[in-house]
């Protein structure tokens, strides 16, 4: 049994604030299996009944999982006053007022964020002690040094003493790297290279956990995750 306020379903069905579901249910525009529904605390099983908005049936999912291509200048955030976000670049169809990015990109690093409402799997993801690994290429602005990976699969130490967890190095080239992080500090990859005297001039995420950013996903799209692709984000990760 799913049973939901009918004032939440309406909210979050139609993408609207709670009060102004209240005030549509008040005003006899909601149907529960063809009766009107004018009490927006009634609970209904959203499984087993049949809800209409204004003559037309709606559908409920309670929880979003939308993944996006995040592009250069967009910050990691729900909403902003004066600068575009990761939320406003989500499409329509799957917008709701509650939707937040799962963790951070810093505003110049692209590549795949998660965006969601279910506030759980968000900090499954975000939680070091579950070990979800995050998937970056970095490019630098300098040569790898011949114990970068060393350095990094003991645990950079950072410039004000802060010690990371283990990472995985693998160069790419003599000035690009893949780099694989369990955590997520404030500014992180950029702060580790620093240690080695490197600059970071380009970094995009590939990958959270086992999923991976789609070729055909285009910088500033997004869509809907599928069951299988987030079974594959916690697919190696620590359960509990």
């Amino acid at each position: 049994m799913n049973k939901e306020r009918i004032d939440k379903i309406i909210s979050t069905s139609l993408n609207i604030p709670r009060n102004m579901a209240k005030l549509q249910i008040r005003r006899g525009k909601v149907k529960v299996d063809g009766a009107v529904a004018r009490d927006p605390s009634l609970h209904f099983d959203v499984d087993a009944c049949e809800i209409e908005y204004k003559g037309e049936k709606i559908g409920y999912n309670k929880f979003r999982y939308i993944m996006l291509n995040k592009p250069k200048g967009v910050l990691s955030a729900s909403s902003d006053k004066t600068r575009r976000t990761v939320v406003d670049l989500v499409d329509e169809s799957l917008r709701r007022h509650d939707l937040a990015p799962v963790g951070r990109l810093d505003k110049d690093t692209t590549g795949l964020i998660l965006i969601t409402n279910d506030g759980e799997f968000a900090h499954n993801i975000i939680s070091p002690k579950r070990q979800v690994e995050k998937t970056y290429i970095a490019v630098l602005d300098g040569d790898l040094p011949s114990d970068a990976s060393a350095r990094f699969a003991a645990g950079i130490v950072l410039a004000d003493g802060t010690k990371c967890l283990p990472a995985a190095l693998e160069a790419l080239s003599p000035n690009v790297a893949r780099v694989v992080i369990m955590e997520g500090k404030y500014h992180q990859i950029k702060r580790m290279f620093g240690v080695l005297g490197l600059g970071v001039n380009e970094l995009k995420r590939v990958a959270i956990g086992g999923l991976a950013l789609p070729d055909d996903l285009e910088e500033g799209r997004s869509r809907e995750l599928t069951t299988a692709e987030i079974s594959l984000i916690f697919k190696n990760c620590v359960q509990h």
